[in-house]
């Protein structure tokens, strides 16, 4: 759930820092993090599906 949260706040703070006009390198870091939040959902997922905990 965790990483749920941070894909979406970061996501659209990224968007909101792109809309509103500030630098884009902050917007940057915030899709990298979301990117990231993205894969740890995919090994989350992973491990789920092969029936392991966590």
């Amino acid at each position: 759930m965790l990483a749920v949260f941070g894909l979406v706040v970061c996501a659209a703070a990224g968007i909101g820092f792109l809309a509103a006009g500030l630098p884009v390198w902050t917007a940057v870091i915030l899709f990298v993090l979301a990117a990231t939040a993205l894969v740890d959902i995919g090994v989350i997922v992973r491990r789920k599906a092969r029936g392991e905990p966590g």
